[in-house]
């Protein structure tokens, strides 16, 4: 009933992520950084010397001073250590009674210790925004975007990310800063996450982020906007440099990438991206017209 010892798995890398549906993009301006359940409680079912929990204590870490550098609020979930049988209910007959026997590791622990300005909720279920008033504070702040790290992925985090869609904001699960039961687990959550409701992203693409009045385009996004005309089939055998036109696009959904770029301020017509007609081909375009003056705010995150 409790929870079970967790043995260390390899922490997911980003060439490993799932497939993702939508192509968010992160903007600081818009985001706030949960960082989940980490106290000390939820910590001791692991081996704190394993190679899974430095990565992830060192991510979280890493994207703090992010946030804290460009002005992202930060917020904690904790749980209780004192929860009334009314307040635990049903969580008492899946879990025990979790933190109430262990008041002494309450705590978030020390590497990740709230600071002055962050907000710590109080956590009742396994999403963030039960019983809390995160989207409260989220709308005073006036922003949408929600960086989800911590743990456990598959319970809390990917719940968080859920209930966060289903209240029109975005969601984006950082991949390599989460923990779970087992690597499975893990990964089950970034699946789910990345196909129906947010963004699996890594450490490095929120440390990479940046607010830009015109075009913020990344290999990745790019990838992500020509793999959302694709069938599953066509994306587990994608080559970068074989031709779009084999996989199934067609001129509609060009001319709507061409569209949505002229908006951000990237004009390419459809005639050179026919022209170039492979992904690593409109990337090294697009870099060539960025670079001729219409942007200088594209980087690339990740190439096949």
């Amino acid at each position: 009933m409790s929870i079970p010892t967790i043995s260390s798995y390899p922490m997911p890398t980003a060439d490993t992520f799932p497939n993702q549906k939508v192509n968010w993009v992160l903007e600081p301006k818009r985001a706030v950084f949960l960082i989940h359940d980490m106290q000390a409680y939820f910590l001791r079912f692991y081996d704190v010397e394993s190679d899974l929990i430095k990565a992830l204590k060192q991510n979280l870490a890493s994207i703090k001073a992010y946030c804290r550098a460009n002005g992202i609020p930060v917020v904690y979930t904790a749980q209780p250590k004192d929860q009334k049988p009314e307040d635990r209910a049903l969580l008492n007959d899946m879990w025990g009674s979790g933190l109430n026997d262990f008041p002494e590791l309450q705590k978030v622990i020390d590497e990740l210790s709230p600071d002055e300005d962050d907000t710590v909720l109080v956590k009742w279920r396994y999403s963030a925004f039960h019983r809390s008033n995160l989207q409260e504070l989220m709308q005073s702040w006036g922003r949408d975007q929600l960086i989800i790290g911590g743990i456990y992925a598959h319970i809390g985090c990917m719940i968080t990310a859920t209930d966060a869609f289903m209240r029109d904001i975005q969601p984006f699960m950082v991949g390599d800063a989460l923990a779970d039961f087992s690597e499975a687990e893990h990964r089950q959550a970034l699946t789910f996450t990345g196909g129906r409701t947010g963004r699996v992203i890594s450490t490095r693409d929120v440390l990479i982020a940046t607010d830009v009045s015109g075009i913020s385009l990344q290999y990745e996004q790019l990838k992500a906007q020509v793999f959302a005309f694709l069938d599953d089939e066509d994306i587990e055998e994608f080559d970068a440099n074989e031709e779009l036109i084999d996989y199934g696009l067609d001129s509609i959904q060009i001319m709507s990438l061409v569209s949505q770029w002229k908006n951000q301020g990237l004009d390419v017509s459809f005639q050179e991206l026919a022209n170039a007609s492979t992904l690593n081909g409109w990337w090294d375009l697009i870099q060539t017209k960025l670079t001729q003056g219409q942007s200088s705010d594209l980087i690339r995150a990740e190439t096949v």
